[in-house]
């Protein structure tokens, strides 16, 4: 089993915070009412954000075809 780097890290991260923000529109959707929904909402997005830019600079990239 290989380690646990920075990106993978970002992968799990973006994948619940896509996951919790699903659940938190599917519960306006059904018209509970969520008092910190706005903040939980905008909380989640910078965490998606946050983790794009992790796997983004993080991965290794191929060295250029010649």
């Amino acid at each position: 089993m290989s380690d646990w780097d920075i990106a993978s890290v970002g992968h799990v991260l973006i994948g619940s915070s896509i996951t919790v923000a699903g659940i938190i529109i599917a519960a306006l959707l059904i018209g509970m009412n969520i008092p910190m929904a706005p903040f939980l909402l905008l909380t989640t997005t910078v965490l998606i954000v946050m983790s794009a830019i992790l796997i983004i600079y993080k991965v290794p990239r191929s060295p250029p075809r010649i």
